[in-house]
């Protein structure tokens, strides 16, 4: 199961607050097994739009969703997939025969 999370957003130092850039996380567990990716997205706020969510107003579920909109989300989970199955059944190991 993946967890996408916001730990962090930027937004214009005005009384519109409009968010210019997120910071998203994506963590993946399987059992004692896990893999994260962490990423920004940028965005050109407009006030007048209709669209237009008051900072106050967000949650992370609206912030996600325009983050969904610019981030392949599902090649996203299928990495974190693929590194988890890795650390299962590493293909190399490191060590020395002595």
């Amino acid at each position: 199961m993946t967890i996408w999370t916001v730990p962090l957003t930027e937004y214009t130092n005005d009384a519109d607050k409009g968010i210019v850039v997120c910071h998203w996380r994506a963590t993946a567990t399987d059992g004692d097994y896990s893999a994260s990716s962490y990423g920004t997205v940028g965005f050109t706020p407009d006030p007048d739009s209709e669209d237009f969510v008051p900072f106050d107003d967000l949650t992370e579920a609206d912030v996600l969703e325009w983050v969904y909109e610019s981030v392949d989300k599902d090649s996203v989970e299928a990495s974190l997939a693929s590194q988890i199955e890795d650390q299962k059944a590493p293909q190399t190991v490191a060590g020395t025969p002595w």
